[in-house]
């Protein structure tokens, strides 16, 4: 049974999202504080983290951005609709992803559901035979079943799915992906999710794989279609 932190200071919505979290399987834990959910996530093992921005004591994204070197595990943010800076600034920390309030129990539990999928395809991916690789392409080389990205010949650290989205674009090399399919991919989700987010992963992932970010070589942006990778 996986096993869920949510942090959140609204016991009303903390009881309902663990409450299906239960019917569909998982277990879960409620901290309504944000410095203890922080000492939470770091004491015991999660398999997701469910974060709230707005919490007593350290808000959301400040427990983020001290868990995110710590743990490995996806953590989504739960963000009010007028949050948009600090959805931007969650996802810049390394969140997996995000949700809005007001949200439908199920499609949290979607999300849920589709981020541990993730987790567990790239763990698969690296423990086949087939996957033990580098792969390389110029000046950028990725070792899939460490999760390592050399870039230039230097360690890059990425964060889990910064790392993904660029194997994924590296797999498929001058094949384009619209926004929508990078997400499905990605994220596992079709039709379920904001798909901002993958502009601001493609954003972080220029900062760090290319010489100049404002001018990509190798992520590029083909206007009206989506994102290719370019060796």
């Amino acid at each position: 049974m996986k096993k869920i932190l949510i942090i959140e200071d609204d016991a009303a919505i903390a009881d309902i999202v663990q409450d299906f979290l239960t019917i569909n399987h998982f277990e879960s834990t409620v901290i309504h504080d944000g410095g203890e959910g922080l000492t939470e996530a770091l004491k015991n093992s999660y398999d997701l983290i469910l974060l709230d921005v707005m919490l007593p004591t350290m808000d959301g994204i400040e427990v983020l951005r001290q868990l995110r070197n710590e743990v490995r595990v996806p953590i989504l943010l739960v963000t009010a609709k007028s949050e948009e800076l600090d959805k931007l600034r969650g996802l810049g920390l390394g969140a997996d992803d995000y949700i809005s309030k007001p949200f439908s129990p199920t499609e949290l539990v979607a999300r849920v559901r589709a981020n541990l999928a993730q987790v567990e395809r790239l763990n698969t991916q690296q423990s086949l035979p087939e996957k033990q690789h580098m792969i390389g392409t110029g000046d950028i080389v990725i070792q899939p079943e460490a999760m390592k990205v050399f870039v230039r010949e230097k360690e890059v650290v990425m964060k889990h799915k910064e790392f993904e989205l660029l194997l994924f674009l590296m797999e498929n090399i001058q094949r384009v992906f619209s926004k929508e399919e990078l997400y499905e991919k990605i994220w596992g989700m079709e039709s379920i999710g904001e798909i901002r987010t993958v502009a601001v992963h493609i954003n972080r992932l220029r900062e760090k794989i290319e010489e100049n970010p404002s001018e990509p070589v190798h992520i590029q942006t083909v206007w009206g279609a989506g994102y290719r990778f370019i060796p």
